[in-house]
Parts: structure tokens; sequence; C-alpha cells
């Protein structure tokens, strides 16, 4: 007979077997879950009547409008791939760096920042910039392993700066608003930024010779022409990033909203660059179905299989784990990032969202972890799964479009001092919370045991004496 206590790690146990012979991670997810759900009911640990919450569940995710923005960001992130802004973007601020060394790896990192803030997908930054950029950057006499390695790691910058779909998603597994994720992870992506330029700066300093500047005859535009170059390309992307982020920010729409405007303003900026076609519309709108139909599946895989898990009391088998480490808030926050960090070798970042973090919520909340701070330092882990195998898709991206003389050894040699520098800022927020909470709201900044409210007292009235004729 098997007890009670068994069953949460035979689920994980089974749900590992399942992936380890390659069977689509939707559908482990779900036979696991059926199969433990119905064994647990002829072992009498809860009623058929628990399993009727399944059907709930499922409609609450399809009637989800916060996930509705998943497909909206995608599609415009699909259309902006090949619309021609990165073009813009890549050509003007490469022109405008390109005199000091380093200056082409800086462009990179900028206009990743840009694109990331607009799209929210790794694939179109990664792709744009690999088909412009790296030959630029190979002929000029860059080495291959930076070169390739900058563009990759500017491409994941999308999975941190909003509006991040890991971030959405997150948000939902977590229970908090797309606004208040978004907020706390401004201060993370500056932070990334910034490593990622103070990288290439130390290269330029210790090793020129790597990162050269521009050539004299390269720079082909100088003066006021150079800059209407950079404005041609920056001004569209404000107004972007503006109907993507400012709307949210501001209050004036929901994430699922501003989705949408971006969707439409990236048909109007592909339009204005004279590259809309209905058929890249059609190409869009297919890429768009697949990552949506992908991601829903999951999601109700990992519905069944967390409803099983909980009503056999997987979640007190994951807070006796967790929740006794040593050091606290710190112990924890390392153990799982370590753990989340080892997954992503064999889950991607949407299977971790939907698998890993609802068991994760319980034991945080318990620690009192802020769950924004919790899901922003969750969210700058999963990047590293864009820049190791096997799922090193932003490796893929670039593998797929750069030229042959790159050899695949040196893009994933280019890609471990980037992956060290996402480590690092992994480390500094957990080390430092502020960085993320710092961005949320942080009210009137009144004390509420300050405030005194003083009722006057009431004027007295005289007594009338009522008169009777």
């Amino acid at each position: 007979m098997i007890s009670l206590e068994w069953m949460p790690p035979l689920m994980f146990g089974g749900l590992v077997v399942f992936l380890l012979l390659g069977f689509p991670v939707a559908f482990s997810l779900s036979a696991v879950g059926l199969f433990f759900g119905f064994l647990s009911i002829e072992l009498g640990f809860f009623t058929p009547a628990y399993l009727g919450n399944l059907p709930l569940r499922v409609f609450g995710i399809l009637s989800n409008e916060v996930l509705l923005a998943i497909p909206f960001f995608t599609l415009m992130g699909a259309i902006l791939e090949r619309c021609g802004l990165a073009e813009d973007l890549l050509e003007g601020t490469g022109q405008l760096f390109g005199k000091v060394p380093g200056g082409l790896a800086y462009a990179v990192i900028v206009v990743g920042a840009i694109l990331g803030a607009i799209t929210g997908t790794v694939a179109a930054s990664v792709i744009a910039m690999g088909m412009i950029s790296l030959p630029i950057m190979l002929r000029y006499g860059y080495d291959m392993r930076i070169a390739t390695g900058v563009i990759a790691a500017s491409g994941t910058i999308a999975q941190l700066i909003p509006p991040s779909l890991v971030l959405i998603v997150l948000g939902d597994q977590l229970g908090k608003s797309v606004g208040d994720m978004y907020a706390g992870a401004v201060g993370p992506a500056m932070m990334q930024v910034l490593l990622f330029l103070a990288f290439i700066a130390v290269v330029s300093l210790i090793w020129p010779q790597k990162v050269p500047p521009l050539p004299e005859e390269a720079r082909t535009i100088r003066g006021w022409p150079l800059y209407w170059r950079v404005i041609k390309g920056m001004v569209p992307s404000l107004v972007l990033m503006f109907l993507v982020l400012g709307t949210i920010f501001l209050g004036l729409a929901t994430p699922t909203e501003a989705g949408a405007m971006g969707a439409m303003g990236a048909i109007v900026v592909a339009v204005i660059n004279r590259r809309f076609t209905w058929a890249l519309l059609f190409e869009a709108m297919g890429n768009t179905m697949r990552i949506t139909a992908m991601v829903i599946f999951i999601l109700i895989g990992a519905t069944v299989f967390t409803l099983v898990f909980q009503g056999v009391d997987g979640s007190i088998w994951i807070e006796h784990l967790l929740s006794h480490l040593p050091g606290g808030q710190t112990g924890f926050l390392v153990a799982v990032n370590i753990a989340v960090f080892l997954l992503a070798f064999f889950l991607d970042f949407f299977e971790i969202a939907f698998i890993v973090v609802p068991l994760l919520v319980p034991v945080a909340q318990k620690l009192d972890i802020n769950l924004v701070w919790f899901g922003v330092l969750l969210c700058v882990n999963l990047q590293t799964s864009f820049m190791h195998p096997p799922f090193g898709f932003a490796l893929f991206y670039l593998r797929g479009v750069a030229p042959k003389e790159v050899l695949t050894k040196d893009i994933y040699w280019g890609a471990i001092p980037f992956l060290c520098l996402q480590l690092t800022l992994v480390a500094i927020v957990i080390m430092w919370p502020e960085s993320v909470t710092y961005w949320l709201d942080r009210g009137t900044g009144v004390d509420p045991a300050s405030v005194r409210i003083e009722v006057p007292a009431p004027e007295p009235q005289q007594d009338e004496v009522p008169v009777f004729r």
C-alpha cells in the first residue's frame, strides 16, 4: 500500500521519466497528473469530486485576459522582426558609436535593450542583430567570440526588460499584477545593460585589438545626417515604447490593451518602412498561433499536474523541503535559484514558470518574501536558459543566421562571459532587493500610525419644547 507521503515524490519522479523519454511536456504533465489522480481516488486520498475542479481551472485559463497579452506581444515581435526597424536602429547607432573601440558592441547592446523594450521577444532581437551586425563586426576585425556573445546576450535582455512575456506569465502564476512586475524589472534590466557595457569597456581597455573601432572609410555618415539617421530609427521606437510601456505605467491601458496597440503600431511601422505584405502578416500570425497554442497546452497540463499534486499534500512536502533550509530567506533564494538554473538545462522558461513556480509560492509567502522581488529574481535567472545548451534558443537563433565561417563552438564559448554576468546579476538582486522594490508603488510616504483624525464636538442644541395649541 502506498502512503500519502510517497505520492508527491512519485509524481515528480514520474514526470522526470516522461520528459527523459522525450514526450511533449504538455502531454506528460497531463498524463502524470491524471494517472496519479485516478490512483489517489482508488487509494482514498481524495474523492472523485475533487477532480471536478479541473474543468473550472481550464476555463479560468482560457478566459484569463492577462494571458491574452501573450499573442499580442508575440505578433508585434514577429512583425517587427521583418519590418526594417532594427536595421535603421543598428545602422545609425553603429555609425554613432563606431569611432571608439568596442563601438559596434556598444551599439548592439543599446539596440538590443531598445528592441527588447518594444517586442519582449528574444527571437526578433537576436535574428535582426545577427543578420545585420555580425557580418560587419567580423569584417572589421572583431573577435568572433566577443561578437557572437554580445549579440546573443543582448537579445536575452528582452526576457527581463518590459514588456517581457516571462514577466506576464510569472505575474499570473504569482498572483501579482503585470504592471508591478514590469515596474520591479526596470532596475535589474538597467543593471544588466550596464554590466554588459562595462564588460565591453574592460575588453576594449585590455584587448583593444578584439573590438577595434570602425575605420574612417566605414564611417560613411557624418555630421547632422548621422543624427538624422539615428533619429529616424529612434522615433518609431520611442512611439512604440510609449504605446506598450507608457500606457501601462501611466495606468491608461492594461497589458492586454497595450499589447494590442503595440501590434497595431508594428503594422504601421512596417507600412511606413514599405515592408508590409500580406504574406508577412500571415507568417507572423502563424508564428503567433504556434507559440500561443504551445503556452496554453503547457498551462493546461501544468494545471492538471498541480491540482493533483496539491490534493496529495504536495505543497506540504515542498514546504518541508525548502522552509527549513539554513539561512532563512537568503538560503531559500539561493537554493531555489540553483535549482532553477539546473532545471533550465532540461526545461524551457514557460515550463519552469508553469510547473515549478506555483509550488514555490506558498514557501515564499511563509518566509515573508516579496513576491514581485521573487518573480523578477526568477526572471533574471531564467534568462540563462537562453545562453546555455540544450535550450539555448538565443544561440540557436544566432547559429541559424550566422555566416558559415562562424563555428558553433565559438558561439557557445562566446556566450560564457555573458552567462557569468547574468549569474552575477542574480546574486546582486538577491543581496539587494531594493533594486526591485524601489521601483514599485511606495505609497504616499505617510506613516499611518502618525495620522490623527479629530472630529469636532457637535454644537449643543437648545431643547425644543413642543407647543400644543
